[in-house]
């Protein structure tokens, strides 16, 4: 037999729970939760089990019935009569001791409601007693842990939120429809619950509060996303939205894959595949990746959709309509055996500026010369090696100097009111210095959202055009009320998250299409750009295994916490930063273990050891009076950073309380005070009682940062829920939580060292083979002996790479020198190569050129 589950369904517990209690042998396989396993059935239908003889259970209920059926236990059918019994029995009903069907059916559906601590049960403790003996049995424990990962109801709500509306405002509130109204008189101890609980409602903007849209950049769907492009993106919009939820915003934080284009038709040719298979294939593996860094999204969508096309579509017609758009004849290359243009990607040939014999359609990789596919010396097409014709093709140009004057008057109010990284603003005023042109927004393509108008209907929209709408179409996804996130401008607040190299497409080139449609669109108000983040000493790159990609961290043994803490600690603010695993280390053993976990274990072991587990009463002195305004005043300095946006240095603030509150115990010394006079033991009592309050207020600011240390460090002081929604109220609110008297939870270390021989192995894994530089020798060895195949192979990759590099540095109109500092390494790297190769390093002389 095979169950097929999914994280965060609730239908779920059910039968993992029946599965542990009734000891059964059953494969379990973890799917995606629109994932159709049942073979017949139109819709997806979770949990499934796959009997021996090929048949499907498909109900939860019948699932378990049957589990308890081949073990030889009691299957009694589940009906209403049956759980009201059971309900009518609770208080005599231990749920210990030979537990029916009913019992975990019951104990299952009530989780959701019963598991909320702030939901208040009025007369129905009986219910709540018998439903928190369940949850420490240990297959109810086992099953809620699998289910939900650790994470409570949060843990349910990606799959809530999918899930259709009710019919109507009162259907949570009616009873069963096979129910008998006489039975429910018999239990006048369960009256009916308010109706209509919504344990995860569509977020919509709300009147009085600040409402806040924040999305990353969506990561394109045919590549694993390295370390460099998690923290770029969706790492740092994850940490920030955490920390507006904290400060009482409302927030809608969308993203998705990027999935029309080139690039995925490539990748669909390498791997035998259709696009839309590829698309299926790596949006589960982006999503898997994002969820294991706890990245905790309302909504996380695909480009891909009947929505993405109706809006896209919509908006190019508003923009055709108000006179923005072209038409423009453009020169392509045509594969007539493919019978397709060839986009940039499709083509290569011999460079006209140096000759190199594999020039791609846009730049040469040898010279670093943007060029045009056209001006190709005998050029072929990469998919058939046939040779394409010179062929005009008419396309449609979005007309940026048109809207330019609307754009620049935008544009200074929303960086002059608005957080716009530095960086951000200078790569978009960089643009504006020389005015805009009109841009392509149509592609000579198959796998894009079709363009409407029919004298263009056998082309598509271009990505860069296609794929911001994409923010929109995923919100309409989510919610068909997205305008009121989209447009509503004076009410919503947008923030978007990206790597510099995006900076255009989101401060330019997408604001003059909103700006074009006239549709009162909600424009970016603050635009928080990352600069790169780089492996060591070197660039990632998946082909040559250098660097650590997503799917990768979770194989190291080091919670996805510590990669995020790592990540946000070294996160590329104001420049370039590195990833090194040595330093990774340093931080972990220093910063986490020796420094935030210390002082943390330190408290609470306190409590348990000298005071029996319960806070003590604490009588201020001044010694403490001034360790409270050194923590308030570090609270301050966060909350003022974490406004601006300003992650790494707020991080910092966190430390600091750790360092200013492990020096206060030190100092102090409770562990020699206890065995004291009363005078010293109360003095004991009142630093350990600061302390874990101190303790208390550290979870909460870690959450945007380490979410499972921060819910860790609650549950082990058993700190109450109030305390998230009031530390970081207004400038910041140090309140005692943990008052005199109570008890804490059991406290046990937060962190594990990492070890040297661990990070070198781990180093050496993800080190991959580096092409290292030619001495002057060997060199001259080489071309004389002949080619070196293998380093020649390694350096090729590591061209390619860098003049990617340099093309996005001209597209984003860098500083001169920055250009001409990595066009250097890159002509450097291409002598290297072709030494490697055994020709001259020196590029043949041009005809027509003086030399």
């Amino acid at each position: 037999m095979k169950l097929f589950v999914s994280e965060g369904n609730p239908h779920c517990l059910k039968v993992l729970a029946a599965l542990e209690v009734t000891g059964v042998h059953c494969d379990v396989q973890y799917v995606n939760h629109e994932e159709r396993v049942v073979p017949f059935l139109s819709r997806p239908a979770l949990p499934a089990l796959l009997l021996p003889g090929g048949l499907h259970l498909f109900s939860p209920n019948a699932i378990c019935r049957y589990l308890f059926e081949v073990s030889g236990q009691d299957a009694t059918c589940i009906k209403y009569s049956t759980i009201v019994s059971s309900l009518h029995s609770l208080q005599q009903n231990p749920l210990t001791e030979a537990v029916s069907v009913a019992d975990v059916v019951l104990w299952a559906a009530l989780y959701p409601v019963l598991s909320d601590p702030s939901l208040a049960l009025g007369e129905r403790t009986s219910v709540k007693a018998w439903f928190d003996r369940g949850a420490v049995m240990h297959s109810c424990q086992s099953a809620a842990q699998k289910v939900l990962q650790g994470k409570g109801l949060q843990g349910m709500k990606i799959f809530m939120q999918r899930q259709p509306a009710p019919q109507s405002s009162q259907c949570r509130g009616t009873q069963p429809c096979n129910s008998n109204p006489a039975e429910l008189k018999r239990l006048p101890h369960l009256s009916p619950l308010k109706p209509h609980i919504c344990l995860f409602p569509i977020s919509l903007p709300q009147e009085g509060k600040r409402n806040l849209l924040v999305t990353s950049a969506l990561p394109y769907v045919n590549n694993v996303p390295h370390l460099g492009n998690i923290i770029g993106c969706v790492l740092s919009a994850d940490a920030f939205s955490r920390y507006g939820r904290l400060r009482g915003w409302n927030i809608l934080f969308v993203c998705g894959t990027d999935e029309y284009g080139t690039a995925t038709e490539n990748k669909a040719r390498e791997e035998g595949l259709t696009p839309q298979q590829i698309c299926d294939k790596y949006h589960v593996i982006h999503s898997d990746i994002y969820k294991w860094f706890q990245i905790d999204f309302d909504f996380f969508g695909r480009t891909t959709t009947e929505k993405q096309t109706e809006i896209a579509q919509n908006i190019f017609w508003r923009i055709h309509k108000h006179g923005f758009l072209l038409e423009d004849t453009v020169e392509q290359l045509r594969c007539e055996n493919c019978k397709r243009f060839l986009a940039d990607r499709f083509v290569e040939g011999i460079c006209p500026n140096c000759s190199y014999p594999e020039a791609r359609g846009d730049q040469c990789d040898k010279c670093g010369r943007l060029i045009n596919a056209v001006e190709l010396r005998e050029p072929q097409c990469k998919v058939c090696r046939q040779t394409p014709v010179v062929r005009s093709s008419k396309h449609l140009f979005l007309d940026l100097p048109k809207l330019e004057a609307q754009l620049e008057q935008w544009l200074d109010k929303s960086t002059s009111t608005g957080d716009w990284t530095a960086n951000a603003k200078q790569i978009t005023r960089s643009w504006l210095r020389d005015g805009l042109k009109p841009r392509c927004i149509t592609r000579d393509l198959r796998w894009g959202t079709p363009v409407p108008h029919p004298d263009f209907k056998d082309k598509v929209f271009y990505v860069w055009f296609d794929a911001p709408i994409g923010y929109l179409s995923i919100t309409a996804n989510y919610t068909d009320q997205w305008e009121k996130w989209w447009k509503n401008p004076n009410q919503v607040e947008l923030y978007n998250f990206m790597a510099k190299d995006n900076v255009p497409f989101h401060s330019v080139v997408f604001p003059c299409s909103l700006l074009g449609a006239q549709d009162n669109y909600t424009l970016v108000s603050h635009l928080i750009a990352t600069e790169y983040l780089n492996y060591e000493d070197t660039k990632f790159s998946k082909s040559r295994g250098v660097g650590v990609f997503g799917d990768m961290a979770k194989d190291t043994g080091i919670p996805s916490d510590v990669w995020r803490f790592y990540l946000l600690y070294v996160r590329p603010e104001g420049q370039d930063s590195a990833f090194s695993w040595a330093d990774m280390a340093l931080k972990n053993n220093s910063e986490l273990l020796n420094n935030l976990g210390n002082f943390i274990n330190r408290g609470g072991m306190f409590v348990t050891k000298f005071f029996e587990g319960i806070v003590p009463v604490m009588e201020l002195q001044q010694e403490d009076k001034t360790l409270l305004a050194l923590v308030g005043w570090e609270l301050q300095q966060y909350i003022q950073l974490m406004d601006k946006v300003k992650i790494r240095d707020a991080l910092r603030h966190i430390l600091n309380i750790s360092r200013h509150g492990n020096q206060y115990i030190q100092v102090n010394e409770p562990w020699k005070k206890i065995k004291g006079g009363d005078t010293e033991r109360q003095r004991a009592g009142t630093v350990t009682g600061v302390s874990v309050n101190v303790a208390c207020l550290l979870s909460v600011m870690l959450l945007p940062y380490m979410p499972a240390v921060s819910q860790t460090i609650r549950d082990q002081l058993n700190a109450p829920p109030s305390c998230v929604n009031t530390m970081l109220q207004g400038t910041g609110t140090f309140v005692c939580c943990l008052s005199a008297g109570h008890r804490i939870g059991t406290v046990s270390p937060l962190f594990q060292k990492l070890e040297v021989d661990q990070i070198e192995a781990l180093k050496k894994r993800f080190g991959g083979q580096q092409p290292a530089a030619v001495p002057a020798a060997a060199a001259a060895m080489a071309s004389v002996n002949g080619v070196d195949p293998e380093k020649a192979k390694q350096l090729t990759q590591a061209v390619t790479e860098q003049g990617e590099k340099v093309r996005a540095l001209k597209t984003q109109k860098a500083e001169k020198a920055a250009i001409t500092a990595e066009v250097a390494k890159l002509l450097d790297l291409k002598k290297q190569l072709a030494l490697a190769e055994g020709k001259s390093p020196e590029p043949a002389p041009q005809k027509g050129k003086k030399k």
